[in-house]
């Protein structure tokens, strides 16, 4: 029943809020803000359906590491599910930065780009750049972005190896880089397929933020280096 649920909802809440996104695309249009600001409400109404839907408990731990200017948020990457809570949990309107291939899904694509998501292309270095430029772009605006350097979905209890091409939109932007583990995202969905959506308890972690700009060029790669062990750290401690 709850998979059922969780799946119906998966595909009529984008069809029944698809005049809001013509609405939200029209705002856009004039005001990227407000596109944002409407897509956060839109996007966090029907996040909050699918986890109630799913069963889904979250826990939060470090929220006061959240700033209140924009961030860079980046993080390990277990589930889908990952999206949605982060999106809830940061309270600010936030976008992802996403696999190109999203971009064709005409279910969830156009409610992506409302909410400021970007899409990049891991095999097209001028593709990325431009990806790159676009967040620097959004975060200089105001809007926080959620990066995550492993480049997909990792179910095991250590990190991937880390892309480091994306920290360059904070430091163009001059705003704070914000390290975050998720936990037990995965054991809802990825953990048992084909064996439907399972109920259980997601914790997500904020560490202390730094900003790149505030740190000398010479010092600047080792800090980034740093970041897989700090967000193993957050993991380990909270798993």
């Amino acid at each position: 029943m709850r998979t059922f649920l969780a799946g119906l909802l998966l595909v009529l809440c984008p069809i029944i809020c698809y005049p809001l996104h013509f609405i939200m695309w029209l705002k856009g249009k004039k005001d990227i803000t407000k596109r944002w600001s409407m897509g956060k409400k839109v996007a966090g109404w029907f996040f909050n359906l699918e986890l109630k839907a799913a069963g889904v408990k979250i826990k939060v731990v470090g929220e006061e590491n959240i700033p209140d200017t924009p961030a860079l948020f980046v993080g390990n990457h277990r589930s889908y599910l990952d999206i949605l809570v982060h999106h809830n949990v940061i309270k600010a309107p936030v976008g992802f930065v996403a696999k190109i291939e999203l971009a064709k899904n005409i279910l969830i694509a156009p409610y992506m780009k409302d909410i400021g998501c970007l899409f990049l292309d891991r095999n097209d270095i001028k593709q990325g750049m431009e990806t790159i430029k676009s967040g620097t772009e959004y975060l200089k605006q105001g809007h926080s972005m959620v990066l995550f350097p492993e480049g997909a979905r990792n179910q095991k209890d250590t990190m991937l190896p880390f892309k480091e091409g994306g920290y360059r939109m904070a430091e163009k932007a001059g705003v704070p880089i914000v390290p975050m583990a998720i936990i037990g995202s995965d054991r809802i969905l990825e953990s048992a397929p084909g064996k439907g959506v399972h109920k259980g308890n997601i914790t997500v972690v904020y560490g202390k933020p730094f900003t790149p700009s505030d740190i000398p060029l010479k010092e600047r790669k080792a800090k980034y280096q740093e970041l897989p062990d700090i967000i193993q750290a957050l993991y380990d401690a909270n798993k």
